[in-house]
Formats: structure tokens, sequence, C-alpha cells
């Protein structure tokens, strides 16, 4: 049995006219959020926060509901993708170039509500979506 292939991302959440946001990001036709793989012996998280700000250009990211995470079930030849819930309360979303691909690795973003990105990314997600869903209510007043 092969080893699981585990990436580390963010949902990053944002509040728009008192409304929770979250980002997605596309590649060609495919929604996904912000991830990456970890570099070897890099604790997840840490590759969560990276891959974000090499991809969107937001680095003042924050945890203000901890450190918990969602996993995804297996997809695409066993690969698990870990998610970490974020704030993001300033800054500007970019598409940087990646020196890797001499162009941006997404083609578009947007920031959308939950029931809005559940319609846009795959069913993998949705179970994470729920999750976020549920902490933000929790934290809100």
């Amino acid at each position: 049995m092969a080893a699981i292939k585990r990436s580390a991302g963010l949902v990053v959440m944002r509040q728009f006219d008192g409304q929770w946001c979250c980002l997605v990001l596309r590649a060609y036709r495919n929604w996904d959020f912000p991830k990456g793989l970890p570099e070897s012996g890099e604790e997840l998280l840490h590759t969560a926060l990276c891959e974000t700000t090499e991809e969107t250009g937001l680095s003042d990211l924050e945890l203000p509901w901890g450190d918990d995470y969602r996993e995804t079930a297996p997809y695409s030849k066993g690969k698990v993708a870990r998610l970490y819930l974020a704030l993001s309360s300033q800054g500007d979303v970019s598409l940087p170039v990646s020196a890797e691909l001499g162009r941006p690795e997404h083609h578009e973003f947007r920031w959308v509500p939950i029931e809005e990105a559940e319609e846009l990314l795959p069913a993998r997600f949705w179970p994470i979506l729920q999750w976020a869903q549920v902490v933000i209510g929790a934290g809100s007043n």
C-alpha cells in the first residue's frame, strides 16, 4: 500500500460587510484552497502558512480559532489535504509568479460565502467547509 501524500493549507476567512467569506483559488477549471506539500521535516501548520503566503501574497494571517484542523478523505491516488482555519483581517490578495513555474500557480481568486464555496469546490472539501462554518459561527456573537 502506498504512503499517504499529505499537503497542508488554509481556509482563509475574512468579513465583508458583516458576512464571513473564504478565499478560493482557481487553477484552470479547478477551484481549491491555498495549500502545498511540506518540505522534508516541516511542520504542516508551517507549510500551510508559507504556502498561503506564496500563493496569495497574504502574510499577516492569524489563527484566532487555534491550530485545529480537518483533513480531506484520500483522493487522486491517495493524497490527503490538511486544512487549518485562518483569519485575514487585512492585506490584498495577489497571485505572485511562482519561481518554479515562471507564472502564477492560480488564474483567479475570489472571496465567497461558504455556500458559494461549496458550489465551486470539489465535494472532498464540503465537510471542511461545514466544520469552518461551525467554528466561525461558534466564535461570533
